[in-house]
């Protein structure tokens, strides 16, 4: 059972890892995107997240809270005097994971880590709320509605086609093709005389 056993080695000692995982967070809020492995960028997802809900208490023990793990000031003030305010309508889910290709070295899988831009976020669902919209429209569903008769017309012709093999193989069809030979029997069953049965021509 691996019980109480969360989070990841990295292959480290604890302090070497601490020690990464702080260098990591802090360039993390600097550049607001960095790249590096997959595991370290799941593993520093979890402090910077927890770094920026510190931020948004605004108060001083937050702030001594933060500077235990954050060791330079300027990324201290930016996280408490930015960082904070940004994310306050926000509940989680502050950071982005996208994997990436794998390295060349030694083919570990990399993946970017990076904050979340309200604005940006703003602009794209803007953007898709124009789009749903102009789908939305009344000349939208016309055009969809022209492509039906096109359809139906193709249909019909079909049906023209598969009437017109019928007919040639309907008895009625059969009928116009036979002999006149046939059509003379069929008068003399009836009453008619033949012209061969008939007398010789008075002259």
């Amino acid at each position: 059972m691996r019980h109480q056993k969360a989070g990841r080695k990295l292959g480290r000692t604890s302090s070497h890892r601490q020690a990464l995982l702080r260098n990591l967070v802090t360039a993390l809020l600097l550049h607001e995107r960095i790249i590096t492995t997959e595991a370290k960028a799941k593993e520093l997802r979890r402090i910077a997240e927890r770094m920026i809900t510190l931020a948004k208490r605004e108060d001083l023990h937050a702030r001594r809270q933060a500077s235990q793990i954050i060791m330079d000031e300027n990324v201290l003030r930016k996280l408490f005097d930015s960082l904070g305010a940004r994310f306050s309508q926000r509940a989680g889910g502050y950071t982005r994971i996208t994997k990436l290709a794998y390295r060349a070295g030694d083919g570990a899988p990399l993946a970017a880590i990076e904050l979340l831009d309200q604005a940006k976020e703003k602009e794209e669902s803007s953007v898709k709320a124009k789009v749903k919209k102009a789908l939305r429209r009344p000349g939208a569903k016309r055009e969809g509605k022209q492509q039906k008769p096109e359809a139906k017309g193709r249909e019909a012709k079909g049906r023209e086609a598969k009437g017109r093999e019928a007919k040639e193989r309907s008895p009625k069809g059969r009928e116009k093709a036979i002999p006149a030979k046939g059509k003379m029997r069929q008068a003399v069953s009836r009453g008619g005389s033949s012209p061969s049965e008939a007398g010789p021509s008075s002259t």
